[in-house]
């Protein structure tokens, strides 16, 4: 039978130490972390030491971390060079995969290619697997042509974040089946958020005005599943984040719903009704 992993996410979570943020994730049932580790050598090396602790304790505890560099002017080759360079700091922490937001919508096909290829090599000299997520502003913003990076590079793997496209394509892609049908075999890891035609985020997904979003997600969540190999374990981040992906109330600034609340919630949620075999 196949196992999922659900990881709790660091985004949101900012405001705790290293050693917080691990005991609310495991405190919460929750067999890893996802993180996109600060800039900050103090950080660094307290996440490092909590992290190892935490694996001698629990030799099964998933960390991944994420690269995702700010936006900013810059040439092809210095991206890359940036890129290959924060991967390579990751590597003290000796992730189980790494998620990279990965190239830009506006590079062309061949840049992009390029910023692949260097990432992918990078991922088989540490052996250290590299999915690149699904995520508007990246090589993959949108699904039609991610099949064509696809098509040169077969073996890529990919973190399905799907809300994304439904807020490119303002639809919830029912005219894109073909299309995913051959997108969801790439997908290794699944960021659970639900977003409808105009943003990436519901303001609460189990308010009743969504439970049609939250079944189409589902359906695909368990396509993505389905697609695995029978004894391939799969895993989960539960990916609800905060403000500008949580609404906010006007002048007041207050979240309209407990992001903590809502990750732990789709966790349950999707204890309950995914099926595995």
């Amino acid at each position: 039978m196949k196992n999922v992993n659900y990881l709790y996410p660091f985004w949101g979570s900012e405001h705790l130490s290293p050693s917080e943020f691990l005991l609310l994730a495991k405190d919460q049932g929750f067999q890893g972390v996802e993180i996109n580790v600060p800039e900050d050598k103090a950080f660094e090396q307290q996440f490092l030491e909590v992290l190892n602790t935490t694996r001698k304790s629990d030799p099964n505890f998933v960390c991944v971390l994420q690269q995702v560099l700010e936006i900013k002017q810059e040439s092809v080759s210095n991206y890359t060079s940036n890129v290959i360079k924060r991967l390579e700091c990751m590597l003290p922490f000796a992730p189980d995969f790494i998620n990279s937001h990965t190239g830009k919508d506006h590079y062309s096909f061949d840049d992009n290619c390029k910023i692949i290829d260097a990432i992918e090599t990078f991922s088989e000299i540490h052996n250290i697997p590299v999915y690149h997520e699904i995520h508007r502003g990246r090589f993959t913003f949108h699904s039609a042509t991610t099949l064509t990076y696809l098509e040169k590079f077969p073996q890529l793997k990919l973190v399905g974040d799907l809300s994304h496209w439904c807020v490119v394509s303002e639809s919830m892609l029912q005219d894109q089946e073909h299309i995913l049908n051959k997108i969801i075999p790439h997908i290794k890891h699944i960021h659970a958020r639900v977003g409808f035609e105009q943003t990436p985020q519901v303001n609460h997904p189990f308010a009743p005005e969504w439970k049609n979003y939250v079944n189409q997600y589902l359906v695909w969540w368990q396509a993505i599943i389905n697609e695995q190999k029978v004894m391939d374990d799969i895993t989960i981040t539960p990916e609800f984040g905060p403000y500008p992906y949580m609404p906010q109330t006007p002048f007041n600034k207050r979240p309209l719903a407990n992001q903590q609340e809502i990750n732990i919630a789709m966790k349950l949620y999707l204890e309950k009704n995914l099926i595995l075999s």
